[in-house]
C-alpha cells in the first residue's frame, strides 16, 4: 500500500533532479577542461577517454537525479520497479557506447602508434566495437530478465548456417586479419601485384583493400584475392630504394672520364632533388659491349617509390647537358649494310643418268668416274 503524494515528496524529488541537472553541467565543463589538457599530450589515448567520458558522465549524473526523484516520490513497487529498469538500460546502453567508442580509439590509437601494424586500418576497429556493443547488449537482456542461455544456443546453430553461405565474406575477414597479422602490409604502403595493380593502400576493412593508384583512382581488392597473389610491398623492410638508370658512351670515350661526371651528377642530384638520398654513394658498372655503344648502369637512391620518376627526370636532364658540355658522346643505334654485286650462275640441266658400266657393280663407283647421280651445288648469288 502507498502513501498519498505530499508536498515535501515534490520538493524532495525536485530538489534531486536538480541536484542530478547540475551535476551534469558541472562534469561536462570539467571535462571540457580535461580535454584542452589532453589536446597538448602525446599521446592521443588520453583524447579518446575524456571524449567518452564526457558522453557517459552527464547521463549518470541525470540518471542518478531521475533515481533519486523517483525513490522520493510514493510511487507503487511494480512502477518503482519499471523506472529503475528503464534507467538502469539506459545507463547500459549509453555505457556500452561510450566504452565501444574508448575501445575502438584506444585500439585505433595504438595500432597507428606502433610500426608494422596497420594504423588507419578499421578491420580491428570494427571487430573491437562489433564485440563491446554485443556485450552490452547481452547484459541488457539479463538485466530485464530474459535468459541468454537459449539465445546463444540459437545463435551457435544460425552461426554455422551463416558461416556456410558466407564463406567468401568469411574468407575475406580472415584473410584480412591474416595480413595485418603477419605485418606485410600496412595503410601507406606502396605494393605492386602480380596481376599488375599497384599504388598505395589506404585501407584494410573487414572484407576488401583499398588501394590508390599515382592517378588518384581507387582500386578495391578482395582480402582473400591479396592474399593469395604475389606481391611487392616497395616499403618493407624499409622504406629507402633503389632505382637503376641504363646509360651507353661511344667506343671512343675515355671510361675513366664518363665514370667521373656520372658520379658528380649523381651526388649533385642526390643532394638538390627532393625525395633522394643524400648520403647514397654514387655506383656505376660498366657491363656491356654493344653494336654502338658501351653501356653501363647508374644506381640512385630514393626515399619512397613515388620519387623516383622525378629524380630520374632530374638526373637524366642533368647527365645530358654534362655529357654535352664535356664532350662525351651518346651515339643512337646505327647498323652498316653491305651490298656486294656478283653474277649468277643457272645451274646446267641434268639428263637421266646412264646406267653402271661392265664390270661396276650397281651402287658403286669406278676408280676415275664420278657418281652420275650426285648432284651438281647450287650457286649462291654473292
Amino acid at each position: 500500500m502507498t502513501r498519498d503524494l505530499t508536498v515535501d515528496d515534490l520538493v524532495i524529488a525536485g530538489i534531486a533532479l536538480a541536484a542530478g541537472l547540475l551535476g551534469a553541467f558541472l562534469l561536462r565543463a570539467v571535462l571540457r577542461w580535461l580535454a584542452g589538457h589532453a589536446d597538448r599530450t602525446r599521446w592521443s589515448g588520453d583524447d579518446v577517454i575524456v571524449a567518452a567520458l564526457r558522453t557517459v558522465a552527464p547521463w549518470v549524473a541525470v540518471s542518478g537525479g531521475v533515481a533519486g526523484a523517483a525513490a522520493a516520490l510514493p510511487l507503487r513497487g511494480a512502477l518503482q520497479h519499471t523506472v529503475n529498469q528503464v534507467l538502469t538500460v539506459l545507463l547500459i546502453f549509453v555505457v556500452t557506447v561510450s566504452a565501444a567508442r574508448v575501445f575502438a580509439g584506444l585500439v585505433r590509437t595504438v595500432t597507428a602508434s606502433r610500426s608494422g601494424v596497420a594504423g588507419s586500418a578499421t578491420i580491428f576497429v570494427n571487430i573491437t566495437r562489433v564485440l563491446v556493443l554485443a556485450i552490452g547488449f547481452l547484459v541488457v537482456l539479463q538485466t530485464l530478465g530474459i535468459s541468454i542461455a537459449p539465445l546463444l544456443t540459437a545463435l551457435g546453430v544460425g552461426g554455422l548456417a551463416v558461416a556456410l553461405a558466407l564463406q567468401d565474406t568469411l574468407a575475406n575477414l580472415f584473410a584480412g586479419i591474416h595480413i595485418l597479422a603477419s605485418k606485410t602490409v600496412q595503410p601507406g604502403d606502396y605494393i605492386r601485384l602480380s596481376s599488375g595493380e599497384e599504388g598505395y593502400v589506404e585501407d584494410i576493412n573487414w572484407r576488401q583493400t583499398t588501394v590508390r593508384d599515382l592517378s588518384n583512382n581507387l582500386v578495391v581488392i578482395p582480402n582473400g584475392q591479396l592474399a593469395k597473389t604475389n606481391m611487392t610491398n616497395f616499403m618493407r623492410p624499409e622504406q629507402q630504394l633503389t632505382i637503376t638508370v641504363q646509360v651507353g658512351v661511344a667506343y671512343d670515350s675515355d671510361l675513366e672520364q664518363v665514370e667521373r661526371v656520372t658520379a658528380e651528377v649523381v651526388t649533385e642530384v642526390m643532394k638538390e632533388i627532393t625525395g633522394a638520398v643524400p648520403e647514397h654513394e654514387p655506383a656505376i658498372r660498366f657491363h656491356t659491349f654493344g653494336d654502338s655503344r658501351i653501356g653501363f648502369t647508374v644506381i640512385l637512391g630514393v626515399g619512397e617509390f613515388s620519387d623516383q620518376y622525378r629524380i630520374k627526370h632530374e638526373f637524366i636532364k642533368r647527365l645530358h647537358r654534362r655529357y654535352r658540355d664535356e664532350g662525351i658522346r651518346i651515339p643512337s643505334p646505327a647498323r652498316t649494310v653491305a651490298l656486294q654485286q656478283g653474277a649468277v650462275v643457272l645451274p646446267q640441266q641434268r639428263t637421266t643418268p646412264p646406267g653402271p658400266p661392265a664390270g661396276v657393280r650397281a651402287g658403286t663407283r669406278g676408280d676415275s668416274t664420278a657418281d652420275p647421280c650426285r648432284d651438281e651445288p647450287d650457286h649462291e648469288i654473292s
